[in-house]
């Protein structure tokens, strides 16, 4: 009887995570403030994949908190880039503390985060994860490449901290995802 009852209730803890588990993403609302957080050129990829399922977005590459005003959304992409740290004229330490304020403030605001990292493994590794792991920690709902996975940094984080997360194999199939993640 003991056996039957284990054997059930271990079904119905499956049954429960396989419904989380295609639960569909948050809807998140419009306008969307689309910012970096390492500046790497990623942050213009995102906003092509914006305009492309007609989500209405600014994209700031160094915005603060001061900026997030009306945006209902905050989309961080997530990147260490050397290059554009320099064309910016900030420091790496500088930049963290930009994203870790405007992430704060997000918070503080109630404003949803979406996390859309599309590097791959060039933006991974040393420089990068700690853009990643902020991004991705502050996150209500993650839409990752496979690539920048492939060790599971994003997966983890989000299977520990409960956010829904959408491997893609490639950037242009980020697009359908973020699409249904927001209000029409």
């Amino acid at each position: 009887m003991k056996l039957g009852k284990t054997i059930a209730t271990a079904g119905l803890v499956l049954i429960a995570l396989a419904a989380v588990a295609h639960a569909e993403p948050p809807i998140f609302e419009q306008p969307v403030l689309i910012t970096s957080a390492g500046q790497s050129v990623d942050v213009k990829l995102a906003g092509v994949l914006a305009t492309r399922q007609k989500i209405e977005h600014e994209i700031k590459a160094d915005a603060k908190a001061s900026d997030l005003g009306e945006f209902k959304t905050l989309l961080v992409v997530p990147g260490y880039s050397s290059k554009g740290l320099g064309a910016a004229g900030i420091s790496r330490d500088n930049e963290m503390k930009r994203v870790e304020s405007l992430l704060a403030a997000a918070a503080e605001a109630g404003m949803p985060v979406l996390t859309l990292h599309l590097g791959g493994k060039a933006r991974r590794g040393v420089q990068s994860d700690d853009f990643c792991r902020i991004a991705a920690e502050n996150s209500t709902l993650a839409i990752v490449v496979a690539q920048g996975d492939e060790d599971g940094f994003f997966s983890d984080i989000c299977e520990e901290k409960e956010i829904p997360l959408k491997i893609v194999k490639a950037m242009a199939g980020a697009m359908d995802p973020l699409g249904k993640a927001f209000a029409k």
